[in-house]
């Protein structure tokens, strides 16, 4: 049987933000903490480069060079919450080719799930501004790739960072391709994704934001994704699912008020693989935000040990 695949690559260490809290060390932390539990029979490869073309599908081309020019001139402050440095543009490629190929191994039945670990984040990212930590929508370039490349026609993305994921929203807002539902905390940066948007034009009732009050936890996420996420893929029957994983919702995060535990990101992954092995829709995962190390790193390997079969 075919193992379950894990994306990562050194790059991603040289996206350099100093003290910020999305830092090289976040993935330093999820790789030490998988070496000690033995990565759940995850097979673990390199994240390869995003094709230009297939990244300007998604992001505008001028705002693509503009943000590579930048970085080769030694990086700089975007806005009050995201630089880059002179390594931030290979690790912002490696992000996105890690997203892609979690797409390409799904779809070519080569893994039965797979996870891509890469930084920056993606979600918050426009389609020519960045913004919350994020450079390129790395989830999306995946989505357009699988509508595209894999001739696809229904794609859900299931973005459960505790931030509203607006740049994804956006991206897709007046598409019926892709069904993008999130659970975010409610009010919290960006200030995006009330209940009532639920996308535009052909893409209305493609859209599902899920705003919960800070102090939620395992009880509300989790009735969330079997009451409102499970029923609505269930009619939108998705050929690919793909899930914006961020864990920052956990408790002891510092980014956010939400009070998720290792076991709730558990039970949410067992669900949603559940529900591709119903569905015949297989399920790739995405890193977003988790800013606690150690919460960050003991959540990734719930969630790897979930996808790979086990029971929370």
């Amino acid at each position: 049987m075919a193992s379950p695949i894990f994306f990562s690559h050194p790059a991603s260490a040289e996206h350099d933000t100093g003290s910020h809290p999305e830092r090289r060390e976040r993935i330093f932390a999820i790789e030490r903490h998988l070496e000690q539990t033995g990565w759940f029979g995850f097979e673990r490869r390199d994240s390869p480069r995003v094709a230009r073309e297939l990244l300007e599908s998604c992001h505008d081309s001028g705002y693509v060079a503009a943000l590579e020019r930048l970085c080769a001139v030694g990086g700089g402050q975007i806005d009050d919450d995201t630089l880059v440095s002179q390594g931030s543009w290979e690790a912002a490629m490696r992000a996105v080719g890690g997203a892609v190929a979690v797409v390409d191994v799904l779809l070519s039945g080569e893994a039965p799930a797979a996870f891509s670990a890469g930084r920056p984040p993606g979600h918050h990212a426009l389609r020519a501004r960045a913004g919350g930590f994020c450079l390129f929508n790395n989830i999306a370039v995946a989505a357009i790739h699988a509508l595209g490349a894999h001739a696809l026609a229904r794609v859900l993305i299931f973005d459960w960072d505790v931030h509203h994921g607006n740049g994804t929203n956006d991206l897709f807002h007046s598409t019926p391709e892709v069904l993008y539902v999130s659970i975010h905390e409610s009010p919290l940066y960006p200030g995006s994704g009330p209940a009532s948007d639920r996308g535009s034009g052909a893409g209305e009732g493609f859209t599902l934001n899920l705003p919960v009050p800070a102090f939620s936890g395992d009880d509300v996420f989790c009735e969330l994704v079997h009451s409102r996420v499970i029923p609505l893929a269930r009619d939108f029957r998705p050929q690919l699912i793909l899930v914006s994983a961020g864990y920052d919702a956990h408790a002891e995060d510092p980014l956010a008020d939400c009070l998720v535990s290792d076991a709730g990101f558990a039970t949410m992954t067992t669900a949603i693989r559940r529900l591709g092995e119903e569905l015949e829709a297989p399920v790739g995962f995405v890193l977003e935000g988790g800013y606690e190390l150690d919460a960050l790193a003991r959540s990734v390997a719930a969630t790897l040990e979930a996808l790979s079969g086990g029971e929370p």
